[in-house]
Order: C-alpha cells, then structure tokens, then sequence
C-alpha cells in the first residue's frame, strides 16, 4: 500500500505528524516501511495512529525471536521463540509466540494473542480475539478481550476487564477493578475482585470468591470455599457456597430468571446456613 500525502492529509492527521511526513517522505512511502520509520524516529503514536487509519494487512511476520524497543506492525506476528518489547507492541493481526510475550507498556492486537508461556504486559491489553497463554496472564492496567481469555495458571489484572467471551484460569483470577464477562468465569482456585464482577453466563471457582462491590451472573454462582461480596450477590439460577454474606444493607438474591415455583429446582441456595438477607431462592443444606 503506497500512501501519498493527499491520501494521509485525508485522514486529518496532526499538524506536527504530517510536517515530519512532508520532510522525511514528501514522495510517500509504503504502508509497513512507514511504520517502522515512524517507531525508528521515536513517533510510536503516530504509528498506532496510522495502524487505526488504515487497518491491518494480511502479512505474516514468522521470526525465530523479538526483542524490541517498539514495535508496529500491519500484520501477524508468529514468534517460534519469546517476545520482548520495552514499550509497546501493537500489531493489526494476531500475535503467536511459542514462549511469553512481554511488554513494557501496551499490547494490541487485532486478532488472538498466544503464548506457549506466560503473557506480562505493563500497561492495557487489547485484543480483537482470544487471549490465552499457557503460563500465567499479568496485565498491570486494564484487560479487554472481544474473545475468550484463558491461563493455564493464574491471571491478574491491575485493572478493569472487559471480555466478550469466557474466562478461565487453572489456578486463581484477581481483578483490580470492574470485571465483565460476557460468557462465564471459572477458577481453579479463588476469585478476587476490587470492584464489580459480573458474568453473562455462570461463575465458578474452586474455593472463596470475594468481591469489593455487586457480584451478579445471569446463571448459577458456585465456590468450593466462600462468596463474600461487599454489595449485593445476584444470580439468575442457583448459588452454592460454604458461606454466603452480601453487604450490609444489601441482599442475596438466586433465581432471578426463574418462576417463583420453579425454585426449588432451579434457584436453589445451598451454604451451611442461610444468608442473611436472602430475598429470593430456594435456600437448603448441602
């Protein structure tokens, strides 16, 4: 893709941007080639912004390893080896590494990202697809996935998350701030959230699930250990729990999507005692 400086000026770019196209491409360039100049001359930016402008290309990058200060690419990159950017790594397809990918800021990608080890970003992690990596995911901002996001040990968000898709960890899941899920969240181990968590399908974890605010799923809520939320606790069928405690001042509420007399078959609360606060389920022991 050649880009001119009439079709560039179409797109509006910022003034100090298209001075340095004018001075260091006044007869254009090709789409990659300009990438990478931008990002040479310290102008990650301006890159990321031409990337959005004109979107990703069907090329693929195959490279035994990355190790880069920054990187922008129009295409896909499949790594044999391990990945390492200092900064940001933006690429318009999708990323393969057969070890980790870490980054030192940001990590966007149009398409899924796939790591044989763990996936460490410093900064927010955007994908278009599927994120998943076989060792842990670090993400030390905010998490957004159009996809599924799967670790095959534990996953940490420093910040909100936002996943189109499942999410699911062998071991433990902690969110730092908001989470959405748009299908269901499922650990191994425990479920931490410093905000809102919220799942359009079910919720499941191994032992305690403990939330700083509302904890809701549109179906069912298990853990092996404890659910503990400091707002209010809302599934559409059943919750199933050594222990069940909402905030004060706030309820227990299971069968949300259920009739009334369908309850005890399909929003049925089962902890060792019934929670305070239950408005709304079919509370038993186990």
């Amino acid at each position: 893709m050649d880009l001119n400086k009439q079709f560039i000026k179409t797109k509006r770019p910022c003034a100090d941007g298209f001075r340095w196209f004018l001075k260091h491409h006044q007869e254009g360039a090709d789409y990659q080639p300009l990438l990478d100049a931008l990002v040479l001359a310290g102008r990650t930016g301006d890159a990321c912004w031409l990337l959005e402008q004109f979107g990703p290309t069907d090329t693929v990058l195959e490279v035994d390893a990355v190790e880069a200060g920054a990187l922008v690419f129009a295409g896909s990159l499949l790594v044999r080896g391990g990945v390492e950017v200092d900064t940001v790594l933006v690429a318009g397809g999708g990323i393969r590494a057969g070890g980790g990918i870490r980054t030192g800021q940001g990590l966007t990608s149009g398409g899924d990202i796939r790591a044989g080890g763990m996936i460490r970003c410093g900064g927010t992690l955007a994908c278009g697809g599927d994120v998943g990596a076989q060792w842990n995911i670090e993400v030390a901002v905010d998490l957004r996935a159009a996809g599924n996001v799967r670790a095959g040990w534990d996953i940490a968000c420093g910040g909100a998350a936002d996943i189109g898709g499942n999410c699911s960890a062998a071991h433990g899941i902690a969110f730092g701030a908001a989470a959405r899920c748009g299908h269901g969240l499922r650990a191994g181990e425990g479920i931490e959230g410093e905000a809102a968590i919220r799942a359009g399908h079910g919720i499941e974890a191994g032992s305690n699930i403990a939330c700083r605010d509302h904890l809701e799923a549109q179906w069912g809520i298990r853990a092996g250990g404890d659910i503990r939320a400091a707002g209010a606790i809302r599934a559409g069928e059943s919750l199933q729990a050594q222990h069940i405690e909402a905030g004060q001042g706030f309820g227990v509420y299971a069968g949300l999507a259920v009739r009334e007399d369908n309850w005890a078959a399909c929003a049925q609360v089962r902890s060792a005692q019934r929670p305070v606060r239950l408005f709304s389920g079919h509370w038993e022991r186990p």
